[in-house]
């Protein structure tokens, strides 16, 4: 058995100023929307954060952004989010923008427990300051460091009372390796079900990278909605 919160406020009570933090989700689809609301209302300051992008505006990691919460954000995109342009352009935040592939494998790396490893990915470019390059069969690679996080907040469909997760579809994203890197998981989950209910052959992430765990109803925000005239 996991512990099970039934409150997103005493879920992330334990994430302090100056954590790091990775979150899953890629744009809005699959993010733990209820914990990084909680997260927002707790006041939790001079955070790093490790995800994919930050949200919009006024909705997934941008109510973080918003509350001036971040201090630095490891990511690869800035997209739709006017106000993490307007803060990493006017100084007021640190961001470290990192090839997608590259900062998916840093992720996994970490949760595997491998300390670093070499890519073709960014050689020659602004990307390899201050970076060990290396030549492998007449290519040139970058060494990058593994990401590991205090707390890691992904997003479940399912998950079983043993912490074992289920993703839906294009939801999966980066939240199965975030769930592995983190040193404290937690996991919100669309349903929680008793334990054996999972197919084995069925589970994206074993229960073992899972610390906690809660349920909780999603909005499920579109992040440009297009529609036909």
């Amino acid at each position: 058995m996991k512990t099970i919160y039934t409150s997103f406020q005493e879920a992330v009570s334990g994430i302090k100023d100056g954590m790091t933090v990775m979150v899953g989700g890629f744009g809005l689809c699959g993010i733990p929307e209820n914990l990084i609301k909680a997260l927002a209302d707790s006041g939790v300051k001079d955070l790093t954060i490790i995800s994919n992008n930050c949200g919009v505006d006024d909705w997934g990691l941008g109510l973080l952004l918003r509350n001036k919460q971040i201090k630095k954000i490891v990511g690869s995109y800035v997209g739709e989010n006017k106000e993490f342009e307007r803060q990493m352009l006017a100084g007021e935040i640190e961001v470290e923008l990192t090839p997608q592939g590259t900062l998916a494998e840093k992720i996994r790396a970490g949760g595997a427990g491998i300390p670093a490893f070499y890519t073709p990915a960014g050689v020659r470019t602004p990307i390899a300051e201050g970076k060990e390059v290396r030549e492998f069969n007449g290519k040139e690679y970058l060494l990058e460091e593994a990401l590991t996080a205090d707390f890691s907040l992904v997003r479940a469909w399912k998950a079983d009372k043993k912490g074992n997760l289920l993703y839906n579809k294009t939801a999966r994203n980066f939240n199965p390796m975030i769930a592995a890197a983190g040193k404290v998981t937690i996991a919100e989950a669309e349903e929680i079900v008793e334990t054996g209910e999972l197919k084995p052959d069925h589970i994206h992430t074993p229960g073992i990278y899972v610390q906690a765990l809660i349920q909780g109803d999603q909005e499920k925000r579109i992040e440009r909605k297009t529609t036909r005239q």
